[in-house]
């Protein structure tokens, strides 16, 4: 919990530092609310909580014939959150009255997928989202860029990259293959590029019925390698002849715009017309943040919705947001090392004690030392020094303070740094001070 704080703490501060607010949501949500948001894959990991009591007495013998779907609606009302933005959707429609546009809420909480679980993959996890709603200004997805970058480098993270695509791209690539309206099958099977490989997404193309030569056309697109202004360019001329491609790429173009007029640099940015993202609500920009060189996949990710209330009954609310999932931070940042050596400290110093006299005495100075703001405790038990200084190493407490017969009677302590080894006999007041 110290390491995951570490992790929670420097999100918190960004999102905090960029004007959002804390919000919470149930971890309980109605099915009706979760399902059909997230795709039919998503719709399999939703967790489904039985309805309490006689969960079966609306079940008859049709039902059961007729498969789980028919039976799943009277026998379960609810299911866990498997994301924060679909709650997120809800809150703001049951509160539009009351909050002020844009909104801008940050939320930091646990959810749940049915899923296998294996390393960077659990069945409960934390998602810390940012999202802004009520308001199309691509302003939003350039500090979203700038959100990740400062995340990232407080965590001492220095070979990352911020993926960075749009899903207007992705509707202007079938249109200009030939397969207009299969968006959403073309963004399921490229979203699997990295995992499964060209020639096996190649081959679930056609089985959604995509014809050779439209996914032939794909080709020079999975194997672009330019800079930004080359991809741009590449776009504007494959996607000429689809409106809503052209306007994918000119609002990459605005964002990439932004962040260089706010005195930023486009470090760490990476163009890439192959980011689909499976979830079915983005229709704008999408992110996706991967950290080189581990084993973990991505670590980030999020996107512009333009209409996510609407399933809620509140229509033309527009969104952008994203997700950092913090238990794979959690692994990046164990593979790499680069958790602090403080980040699990708890105690800064262990007062010891030889006897009852030395227990007495150290009881007055912990209130001291902990009114002083250092985090100090006293050891509970009469028992021999050497088990004392054991328990203050493996708790990695880098000091000691011994309240021995000589100490009491100089109204001292016997400081110890236990990392050099080096002992001293100090005041209360210079002990404190040393140890701040």
């Amino acid at each position: 919990m110290a390491r995951r704080n570490y992790i929670l703490d420097t999100i918190k501060g960004t999102f905090q530092l960029f004007g959002y607010n804390q919000i919470e949501t149930p971890a309980m949500e109605n099915l009706s609310t979760l399902t059909g948001k997230y795709g039919d894959e998503g719709d399999q990991l939703l967790f489904k909580v039985l309805n309490s009591g006689d969960y079966l007495k609306n079940v008859d013998e049709e039902d059961l014939q007729n498969g789980y779907k028919q039976t799943l609606t009277k026998v379960s009302e609810k299911g866990l959150r498997y994301d924060l933005t679909v709650p997120f959707a809800r809150f703001v429609v049951m509160n539009r009255n009351n909050l002020t546009f844009p909104f801008k809420r940050f939320q930091i909480q646990p959810v749940w997928r049915a899923d296998r679980p294996q390393k960077g993959r659990y069945r409960e996890f934390y998602q810390c989202d940012a999202d802004v709603v009520g308001t199309d200004s691509l302003l939003c997805e350039a500090e979203i860029v700038l959100m990740i970058r400062s995340v990232l480098e407080k965590l001492k993270l220095t070979d990352y990259s911020i993926k960075l695509n749009n899903r207007k791209i992705l509707t202007g690539i079938s249109e200009a293959i030939g397969e207009a309206g299969k968006e959403g099958s073309l963004c399921v099977a490229i979203d699997k590029l990295d995992k499964i490989g060209w020639d096996k997404v190649k081959e679930e193309l056609s089985e959604h019925d995509f014809a050779n030569d439209s996914i032939e056309k794909l080709a020079p697109l999975v194997n672009l390698q330019a800079d930004h202004a080359e991809k741009l360019a590449f776009l504007k001329e494959f996607l000429a002849t689809s409106e809503v491609g052209l306007q994918g790429v000119s609002e990459l173009e605005d964002v990439l715009q932004i962040l260089t007029r706010m005195g930023e640099n486009l470090d760490f940015v990476d163009l890439d017309i192959m980011l689909a993202r499976g979830l079915s609500y983005y229709t704008g920009a999408i992110f996706e943040v991967k950290v080189n060189h581990v084993s973990i996949g991505s670590v980030s990710g999020g996107g512009r919705y333009d209409n996510l209330t609407g399933n809620f009954g509140l229509s033309g609310m527009s969104g952008v947001g994203f997700s950092f999932g913090v238990d794979r931070l959690y692994d990046v940042l164990e593979e790499l090392g680069l958790f602090p050596e403080d980040s699990v400290q708890s105690t800064k110093v262990l007062l010891t004690h030889f006897d009852k006299k030395g227990f007495i005495y150290g009881l007055g100075l912990l209130k001291k030392f902990r009114a002083a703001g250092i985090k100090a405790e006293l050891y509970p038990d009469l028992t021999k020094m050497k088990k004392q200084l054991e328990f203050a190493s493996k708790k990695s407490i880098p000091f000691v303070g011994i309240c021995g017969d000589t100490e009491i009677e100089a109204n001292v302590i016997a400081l110890k740094n236990l990392e050099s080894g080096t002992q001293e006999s100090v005041s209360l007041a210079e002990a404190i001070e040393r140890l701040k």
